[in-house]
Protein backbone atom coordinates (compact mmCIF):
# COMPACT_ATOMS: atom_id res chain seq x y z
CA UNK A 1 0.00 0.00 0.00
CA UNK A 2 1.14 3.31 -1.20
CA UNK A 3 1.97 6.00 1.87
CA UNK A 4 -0.34 8.50 1.11
CA UNK A 5 -2.97 5.25 0.95
CA UNK A 6 -1.95 4.17 4.28
CA UNK A 7 -2.38 7.10 5.95
CA UNK A 8 -5.67 8.08 4.27
CA UNK A 9 -6.78 4.75 5.70
CA UNK A 10 -5.57 5.45 9.77
CA UNK A 11 -6.87 9.25 9.12
CA UNK A 12 -10.24 8.12 8.90
CA UNK A 13 -10.32 4.88 10.74
CA UNK A 14 -8.98 6.45 13.42
CA UNK A 15 -12.06 9.59 13.35
CA UNK A 16 -14.30 7.26 13.26
CA UNK A 17 -13.13 5.66 16.44
CA UNK A 18 -13.13 9.24 17.76
CA UNK A 19 -16.70 8.96 17.25
CA UNK A 20 -17.02 10.89 14.13
CA UNK A 21 -19.90 9.90 11.91
CA UNK A 22 -17.91 10.63 8.36
CA UNK A 23 -14.48 11.91 6.88
CA UNK A 24 -13.64 13.16 3.53
CA UNK A 25 -10.15 14.51 1.90
CA UNK A 26 -10.04 16.94 -0.54
CA UNK A 27 -7.10 19.11 -2.10
CA UNK A 28 -6.10 22.32 -0.74
CA UNK A 29 -6.31 24.78 -3.12
CA UNK A 30 -7.44 28.20 -4.01
CA UNK A 31 -11.69 27.83 -4.19
CA UNK A 32 -11.96 29.61 -7.65
CA UNK A 33 -15.89 28.57 -7.74
CA UNK A 34 -16.47 30.29 -4.54
CA UNK A 35 -14.72 33.69 -4.39
CA UNK A 36 -17.36 35.34 -6.87
CA UNK A 37 -20.22 33.82 -4.82
CA UNK A 38 -18.77 34.96 -1.26
CA UNK A 39 -18.15 38.58 -2.65
CA UNK A 40 -21.62 38.67 -3.93
CA UNK A 41 -23.08 37.59 -0.72
CA UNK A 42 -20.80 40.44 1.60
CA UNK A 43 -21.73 42.78 -1.20
CA UNK A 44 -25.71 42.44 -0.65
CA UNK A 45 -24.72 42.86 3.32
CA UNK A 46 -26.39 39.05 3.71
CA UNK A 47 -23.79 38.91 6.92
CA UNK A 48 -25.92 41.96 8.59
CA UNK A 49 -23.81 42.63 11.71
CA UNK A 50 -21.65 40.19 11.25
CA UNK A 51 -18.62 42.12 10.57
CA UNK A 52 -16.43 39.12 11.28
CA UNK A 53 -17.76 37.09 7.89
CA UNK A 54 -16.10 40.17 5.75
CA UNK A 55 -12.79 39.57 6.97
CA UNK A 56 -9.47 37.62 6.23
CA UNK A 57 -11.22 37.17 2.58
CA UNK A 58 -8.04 35.86 0.94
CA UNK A 59 -7.93 32.98 3.77
CA UNK A 60 -11.53 31.84 3.59
CA UNK A 61 -10.41 30.78 -0.14
CA UNK A 62 -7.47 29.21 0.50
CA UNK A 63 -6.08 27.11 3.14
CA UNK A 64 -2.70 27.38 2.22
CA UNK A 65 -2.50 30.97 3.51
CA UNK A 66 -3.62 28.89 7.08
CA UNK A 67 -1.34 26.34 7.34
CA UNK A 68 2.23 26.82 5.27
CA UNK A 69 2.76 24.09 2.75
CA UNK A 70 -1.34 23.09 3.51
CA UNK A 71 -1.84 20.13 0.51
CA UNK A 72 -5.13 18.30 2.27
CA UNK A 73 -8.07 19.18 4.05
CA UNK A 74 -9.97 16.88 6.01
CA UNK A 75 -13.45 17.18 6.66
CA UNK A 76 -15.15 15.29 9.35
CA UNK A 77 -18.83 15.32 10.45
CA UNK A 78 -20.49 14.53 14.01
CA UNK A 79 -23.96 14.00 15.12
CA UNK A 80 -25.62 15.69 17.42
CA UNK A 81 -29.32 14.76 16.67
CA UNK A 82 -31.27 14.31 20.11
CA UNK A 83 -33.25 11.51 20.88
CA UNK A 84 -36.68 11.71 20.25
CA UNK A 85 -37.54 11.47 23.99
CA UNK A 86 -34.81 14.51 25.09
CA UNK A 87 -36.25 16.77 22.48
CA UNK A 88 -38.80 19.89 23.69
CA UNK A 89 -42.17 19.20 22.39
CA UNK A 90 -43.74 21.26 20.14
CA UNK A 91 -45.89 22.72 22.49
CA UNK A 92 -47.07 26.33 22.92
CA UNK A 93 -46.09 27.09 26.06
CA UNK A 94 -42.50 25.77 25.37
CA UNK A 95 -39.97 28.09 24.58
CA UNK A 96 -37.34 26.30 21.94
CA UNK A 97 -33.28 26.41 21.70
CA UNK A 98 -32.23 24.27 18.42
CA UNK A 99 -31.14 21.08 18.98
CA UNK A 100 -27.10 21.97 18.32
CA UNK A 101 -27.06 23.48 21.62
CA UNK A 102 -28.88 20.95 24.51
CA UNK A 103 -25.59 19.89 25.30
CA UNK A 104 -21.81 21.11 25.85
CA UNK A 105 -20.53 23.84 23.84
CA UNK A 106 -19.43 21.87 20.58
CA UNK A 107 -16.59 23.76 20.09
CA UNK A 108 -14.71 22.11 23.38
CA UNK A 109 -16.45 18.43 22.23
CA UNK A 110 -15.26 18.45 18.59
CA UNK A 111 -11.86 20.37 19.56
CA UNK A 112 -10.57 17.77 22.18
CA UNK A 113 -11.35 15.17 19.04
CA UNK A 114 -9.32 17.01 16.35
CA UNK A 115 -6.33 17.65 18.60
CA UNK A 116 -6.44 13.85 19.37
CA UNK A 117 -6.70 13.18 15.92
CA UNK A 118 -3.51 15.18 14.63
CA UNK A 119 -1.79 13.97 17.81
CA UNK A 120 -2.06 10.64 16.55
CA UNK A 121 -1.65 11.12 12.51
CA UNK A 122 1.84 12.94 13.81
CA UNK A 123 2.38 9.67 16.17
CA UNK A 124 1.81 7.50 13.27
CA UNK A 125 3.57 9.57 10.09
CA UNK A 126 6.12 11.36 11.84
CA UNK A 127 6.73 15.13 11.41
CA UNK A 128 3.23 16.65 10.29
CA UNK A 129 2.58 20.35 10.50
CA UNK A 130 -1.65 21.27 10.77
CA UNK A 131 -4.11 23.09 12.32
CA UNK A 132 -7.68 22.01 13.66
CA UNK A 133 -10.82 24.47 13.01
CA UNK A 134 -14.22 23.85 14.33
CA UNK A 135 -16.62 26.79 12.89
CA UNK A 136 -13.96 30.06 14.91
CA UNK A 137 -12.17 30.99 11.86
CA UNK A 138 -12.21 32.03 8.44
CA UNK A 139 -12.86 28.10 6.75
CA UNK A 140 -15.57 27.28 4.27
CA UNK A 141 -16.53 24.34 6.32
CA UNK A 142 -19.34 23.66 4.10
CA UNK A 143 -17.62 24.30 1.12
CA UNK A 144 -14.89 21.60 2.25
CA UNK A 145 -17.53 19.19 3.14
CA UNK A 146 -19.02 19.28 0.10
CA UNK A 147 -15.68 18.76 -2.08
CA UNK A 148 -14.83 16.29 -0.50
CA UNK A 149 -18.07 14.03 -1.10
CA UNK A 150 -19.48 14.24 2.51
CA UNK A 151 -22.65 15.67 1.14
CA UNK A 152 -24.25 18.70 -1.13
CA UNK A 153 -25.35 22.11 0.21
CA UNK A 154 -28.74 21.87 0.07
CA UNK A 155 -31.29 25.19 -0.85
CA UNK A 156 -31.58 25.81 2.90
CA UNK A 157 -27.44 26.14 2.34
CA UNK A 158 -26.81 23.41 5.40
CA UNK A 159 -25.09 20.35 4.10
CA UNK A 160 -27.42 17.25 3.43
CA UNK A 161 -25.90 13.65 3.65
CA UNK A 162 -27.81 10.85 1.86
CA UNK A 163 -29.53 8.31 4.52
CA UNK A 164 -28.42 10.95 7.22
CA UNK A 165 -29.52 14.53 6.90
CA UNK A 166 -28.16 17.46 7.84
CA UNK A 167 -28.48 17.23 11.72
CA UNK A 168 -24.66 16.94 12.29
CA UNK A 169 -21.53 19.97 12.78
CA UNK A 170 -18.44 20.09 10.22
CA UNK A 171 -15.11 20.37 11.24
CA UNK A 172 -11.63 20.30 9.53
CA UNK A 173 -8.06 19.78 9.86
CA UNK A 174 -6.28 21.15 7.36
CA UNK A 175 -2.91 19.12 6.71
CA UNK A 176 0.61 18.92 4.80
CA UNK A 177 0.71 16.33 4.23
CA UNK A 178 0.04 14.32 0.94
CA UNK A 179 -3.40 12.14 0.95
CA UNK A 180 -6.03 10.60 -1.21
CA UNK A 181 -8.59 12.66 -2.01
CA UNK A 182 -12.52 12.09 -2.53
CA UNK A 183 -14.99 13.92 -4.90
CA UNK A 184 -17.94 15.50 -4.94
CA UNK A 185 -21.76 13.74 -4.74
CA UNK A 186 -24.57 14.84 -6.87
CA UNK A 187 -27.39 16.94 -5.58
CA UNK A 188 -30.27 15.58 -4.46
CA UNK A 189 -32.86 18.13 -3.52
CA UNK A 190 -34.57 17.83 -6.85
CA UNK A 191 -37.79 19.72 -6.98
CA UNK A 192 -38.11 20.23 -3.36
CA UNK A 193 -38.85 23.63 -1.73
CA UNK A 194 -40.14 22.84 2.28
CA UNK A 195 -37.32 24.60 3.74
CA UNK A 196 -37.74 27.33 1.32
CA UNK A 197 -41.39 27.40 2.28
CA UNK A 198 -41.40 27.19 5.67
CA UNK A 199 -38.47 30.16 6.66
CA UNK A 200 -40.72 32.41 8.60
CA UNK A 201 -38.63 34.83 8.14
CA UNK A 202 -38.01 34.39 4.31
CA UNK A 203 -34.47 34.08 5.24
CA UNK A 204 -33.98 31.77 2.19
CA UNK A 205 -34.74 34.31 -0.41
CA UNK A 206 -33.97 31.72 -3.38
CA UNK A 207 -32.89 27.88 -3.59
CA UNK A 208 -29.69 27.58 -2.15
CA UNK A 209 -29.12 31.43 -0.67
CA UNK A 210 -29.78 33.04 2.56
CA UNK A 211 -30.04 35.82 3.78
CA UNK A 212 -27.80 35.64 7.07
CA UNK A 213 -29.51 38.89 7.76
CA UNK A 214 -33.24 37.56 8.32
CA UNK A 215 -32.19 34.11 10.09
CA UNK A 216 -34.13 33.72 13.27
CA UNK A 217 -30.34 31.91 14.39
CA UNK A 218 -29.07 35.60 13.70
CA UNK A 219 -31.41 37.60 15.53
CA UNK A 220 -31.70 35.55 18.77
CA UNK A 221 -27.53 35.12 18.70
CA UNK A 222 -25.61 37.46 16.45
CA UNK A 223 -27.92 40.51 16.12
CA UNK A 224 -26.81 42.52 19.75
CA UNK A 225 -28.78 45.21 19.32
CA UNK A 226 -32.38 45.29 20.16
CA UNK A 227 -34.53 43.00 17.46
CA UNK A 228 -36.64 44.65 14.97
CA UNK A 229 -40.22 45.05 15.53
CA UNK A 230 -41.06 44.07 11.69
CA UNK A 231 -40.16 40.82 12.42
CA UNK A 232 -42.11 40.30 15.61
CA UNK A 233 -44.41 37.69 15.59
CA UNK A 234 -42.22 35.45 13.24
CA UNK A 235 -40.24 33.22 15.57
CA UNK A 236 -42.33 31.24 16.74
CA UNK A 237 -41.42 29.72 20.46
CA UNK A 238 -37.67 30.31 19.22
CA UNK A 239 -35.48 31.72 21.84
CA UNK A 240 -31.50 30.53 20.51
CA UNK A 241 -31.04 29.69 16.85
CA UNK A 242 -33.64 27.66 14.85
CA UNK A 243 -34.28 24.44 13.32
CA UNK A 244 -37.05 24.99 11.18
CA UNK A 245 -35.31 24.77 7.95
CA UNK A 246 -33.74 21.10 9.20
CA UNK A 247 -36.90 19.70 10.78
CA UNK A 248 -39.14 20.35 7.58
CA UNK A 249 -35.96 18.71 4.77
CA UNK A 250 -37.31 15.01 4.18
CA UNK A 251 -33.86 13.99 4.45
CA UNK A 252 -33.78 14.76 8.54
CA UNK A 253 -36.65 11.94 8.48
CA UNK A 254 -33.40 9.21 8.54
CA UNK A 255 -31.87 11.49 11.04
CA UNK A 256 -30.03 9.06 13.77
CA UNK A 257 -29.52 9.42 17.84
CA UNK A 258 -26.25 10.96 18.18
CA UNK A 259 -23.47 8.96 21.15
CA UNK A 260 -22.14 11.74 22.60
CA UNK A 261 -22.47 11.89 25.99
CA UNK A 262 -21.76 15.29 26.27
CA UNK A 263 -24.09 16.56 23.97
CA UNK A 264 -27.03 15.24 26.54
CA UNK A 265 -29.06 18.39 27.68
CA UNK A 266 -29.09 19.45 31.52
CA UNK A 267 -31.99 17.12 33.13
CA UNK A 268 -34.35 19.97 34.11
CA UNK A 269 -33.86 21.67 30.34
CA UNK A 270 -36.74 19.41 28.28
CA UNK A 271 -39.04 19.92 31.84
CA UNK A 272 -39.06 24.03 31.24
CA UNK A 273 -42.52 25.50 30.49
CA UNK A 274 -42.42 29.47 29.33
CA UNK A 275 -43.48 31.10 32.43
CA UNK A 276 -40.03 29.02 33.34
CA UNK A 277 -37.99 30.56 31.13
CA UNK A 278 -39.73 33.96 31.52
CA UNK A 279 -38.65 34.07 35.58
CA UNK A 280 -35.27 31.77 34.89
CA UNK A 281 -32.45 33.92 37.12
CA UNK A 282 -28.73 33.85 36.19
CA UNK A 283 -28.21 31.29 39.01
CA UNK A 284 -29.93 28.83 37.25
CA UNK A 285 -29.16 30.03 33.68
CA UNK A 286 -25.69 29.40 34.81
CA UNK A 287 -26.56 25.95 36.15
CA UNK A 288 -28.23 24.95 32.54
CA UNK A 289 -25.73 26.33 30.47
CA UNK A 290 -22.76 26.35 31.90
CA UNK A 291 -20.94 25.03 29.14
CA UNK A 292 -23.02 25.29 26.96
CA UNK A 293 -23.07 27.28 23.31
CA UNK A 294 -26.55 29.45 24.96
CA UNK A 295 -24.09 31.07 26.50
CA UNK A 296 -22.94 32.61 23.89
CA UNK A 297 -25.83 34.93 23.65
CA UNK A 298 -25.17 35.72 27.57
CA UNK A 299 -28.02 35.83 29.91
CA UNK A 300 -28.97 39.77 29.22
CA UNK A 301 -29.08 38.14 25.44
CA UNK A 302 -31.14 35.22 25.94
CA UNK A 303 -33.54 37.25 28.30
CA UNK A 304 -34.36 39.87 25.10
CA UNK A 305 -35.23 36.72 23.44
CA UNK A 306 -37.45 35.78 25.47
CA UNK A 307 -39.00 38.73 25.88
CA UNK A 308 -39.32 39.19 22.67
CA UNK A 309 -40.96 36.02 21.71
CA UNK A 310 -43.72 35.74 24.94
CA UNK A 311 -44.17 39.66 24.81
CA UNK A 312 -45.24 38.95 20.97
CA UNK A 313 -47.39 35.91 22.05
CA UNK A 314 -48.87 38.00 24.65
CA UNK A 315 -49.93 40.83 22.48
CA UNK A 316 -51.93 38.56 19.63
CA UNK A 317 -53.52 36.53 22.56
CA UNK A 318 -54.75 39.70 23.52
CA UNK A 319 -55.89 41.06 20.19
CA UNK A 320 -57.61 37.28 19.11
CA UNK A 321 -59.68 37.94 22.70
CA UNK A 322 -60.47 41.39 21.92
CA UNK A 323 -61.75 40.17 17.95
CA UNK A 324 -63.43 37.53 19.39
CA UNK A 325 -65.68 39.61 22.03
CA UNK A 326 -66.11 42.14 19.15
CA UNK A 327 -67.66 39.57 17.20
CA UNK A 328 -69.70 38.12 19.98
Amino acid sequence: MLPTAQYTAFIKRRAAELGFMYCGISKAEFLEEEAPRLENWLNRNAHGKMAYMANHFDKRLDPRLLVDGAKSVVSLLLNYYPAEEDQQSNEPDTLKISKYAYGRDYHFVIKDKLKTLLADIQQEVGEVGGRVFVDSAPVMDKVWAKKSGLGWVGKSSNLIRPGTGSFFFIAELILDLDLEYDGPIKDYCGTCTKCVDACPTGAITEPYVVDGSKCISYFTIELKDQIPQEVAGKFGNWVFGCDICQDVCPWNRFAQTHNEPQFQAHPQFKHLRATDWQEITHELFTELFRQSAVKRTGYAGLQRNILFVTQTADAEASAGREAAESEG
